[in-house]
């Protein structure tokens, strides 16, 4: 439990940041290489 006097919504801290920052990196780096075989006429097998 926490104490009586802390408050009710904990702020985020850098970790937080770190892990939209790491999901953007994920996501833009997914978006280049489509668009890198995108160049090569790369079709999705199937």
């Amino acid at each position: 439990m926490s104490p009586r006097g802390s408050k009710g919504d904990p702020q985020p801290d850098i970790y937080t940041g770190l892990l939209f920052v790491s999901v953007a990196s994920l996501i833009a780096g997914c978006i280049f290489l489509a668009l890198e075989l995108s160049r090569y006429d790369w079709t999705v097998p199937g």
